[in-house]
This record gives structure tokens, sequence and C-alpha cells, in this order.
């Protein structure tokens, strides 16, 4: 997933506000967002290759999602996948504090990502960057209420579509109720950013211009899924996912309405 636009205890009866897309390579073989046979109580997509995810949420409102961290300097594969990491905490029962800390020990092993888990009512960011650089990353945060973007830098870097999807959202919060067709245009913008707003972010290739649109279409490589979501304060769920092919047509629909049960214990906060 390379975009993440949400809203974090700051909509009134709504703590937890997502529109998101996923991009990958159309010929990644991937699963559509289902309960898992096998972690009944795990709601996600599938990564068929490696076998993770890159988000979903469990029936008791654990959330977790991961984008790639971009850096052409760092080429080499890594030695385990980054789909792991949002399944781990899904299916496991540490808390997101505990579970990053531990992640934070053994960030080396993947590649670049940003990795964003919590609840409704908290939410935790950590990166593995800038290992690259020989530094040790900051320490996981603790978000506090506000509107966020995240796509393949570091929390809120101010690329484009970030900064638009930030403000479709902020106007998409105004009003009530909330719907899902509402909540897709914060990310599914599909034109390119000018130049002149490229560069101020030092994005000068024509691979990042590409790249510039919310809604991706570069041949075998693009905008897969876009997914949106809300949790209530009367913890009612509302999850859909759309699924695209490689011209940017819709391909699937999956979507889950659900009340959100009894959270097992987690470890210490």
């Amino acid at each position: 997933m390379c975009l993440l636009i949400f809203a974090h205890r700051t909509c009134p009866g709504y703590p937890l506000v997502l529109a998101a897309n996923r991009d990958e390579f159309h010929a990644r073989e991937t699963g559509s967002s289902n309960f898992w046979p096998e972690h009944p109580e795990v709601l996600a997509g599938r990564d068929l290759r490696a076998g993770g995810t890159w988000m979903g949420m469990t029936r008791a409102g654990h959330f977790a999602a991961i984008t790639n961290y971009r850096d052409p300097c760092a080429s080499v594969a890594a030695p385990r996948s980054r789909g792991e990491l949002p399944l781990d905490f899904l299916i496991g029962d540490a808390s997101p504090q505990t579970y990053l800390h531990n992640v934070a020990t053994r960030g080396q092993e993947y590649a670049g990502f940003n990795l964003l888990l919590g609840d409704a009512n908290n939410l935790w960011y950590y990166s593995n960057r800038p290992y690259a650089a020989g530094e040790m990353p900051p320490p996981p945060l603790k978000l506090q209420p506000g509107i966020y973007g995240l796509s393949n830098a570091s929390l809120d870097t101010p690329w484009p579509k970030v900064e638009l999807g930030k403000k479709q959202l902020s106007g998409i919060l105004n009003k009530r109720p909330l719907n899902h067709d509402d909540l897709l245009s914060a990310v599914h913008n599909r034109e390119q950013a000018s130049r002149e707003a490229l560069n101020l972010q030092g994005m000068e290739t024509q691979m990042e211009q590409l790249l510039s649109a919310q809604f991706i279409l570069a041949g075998e490589y693009g905008t897969r899924s876009s997914t949106t979501m809300w949790i209530a304060d009367c913890g009612d769920v509302s999850w859909r996912e759309l699924s695209f092919n490689k011209n940017g047509g819709l391909r699937n629909t999956s979507e889950e309405n659900f009340e959100l049960s009894t959270p097992k214990p987690q470890g210490n906060p």
C-alpha cells in the first residue's frame, strides 16, 4: 500500500476514519480482503506470494497497515517480507507499543517500511529508516489526534498527493453521515502532480512524476486496490475494498460491516 490518509480522534462519532491505496505490480498474486479461514478474527487482504498483508483489522478493533519506504539507494533484497509485520500484530496479543519496540530491535531485517498500528483510541507509528544511512531510526511514536498522511516517505512528508488527500479528507469529515464513495475521493485523483510541486520536494525524475498521482496508472504497475473504512463510537465498523485492473477498471468489491467484539487483553501499553 502506498497511500494512507486518515483521521485519528478528530471526527465526532468516528475515532478512526481512513482511505488508502495499495500500489503494486499487477502480476503479483493477491487475495481480496476477507476474514481469513485460519485466523477468523482477522479481516485483511492477502499477498499470495509472501503470505502477509498490507492492511487489516480484527473483530476486536486492532488495526495495522504498512507502506514501503522508497529509497532508491537501498536496492538489496531484505531477508524478511514486510507484509508479515501487520499480520503478526493482528494475530498476536502484544500491545502496539510493545510490538513496535520489538520490531525496532530487528528492523534492519526488512526493506524500508512505515508501520501504523493500534485501535480506535490509540495509534502508533514506526519506520525502520534511516538504517541505510548508518543511523538508528527514531523510536515508535504515539500519534496525537489529527489528520495524517502516509505514503512512501516518513509520516506527513508533504508530497503533493499526501497534502491533497489530507485536504480532501478534512472537507469530507464535515459531512454526515460518512459514506465510502466520499472517502474514496480522498485518494482517487488520477492527475499527476505539477513539476513545480514535485521540485519543491526534491522529486525531479520522470519516475517520480509518473508515481505522483494518488491513483497510479503505469502499465504493469499501479493502484491495485483502494480501501475505505471507519470505526464509529458505538463500535460499528464499515470496510470496503475496491480492486482494479491495470487500466484502472473496477474488478472486484469486498465489503464488511460488523460490530466490534470485546477485545482480548493485550500486553502492557
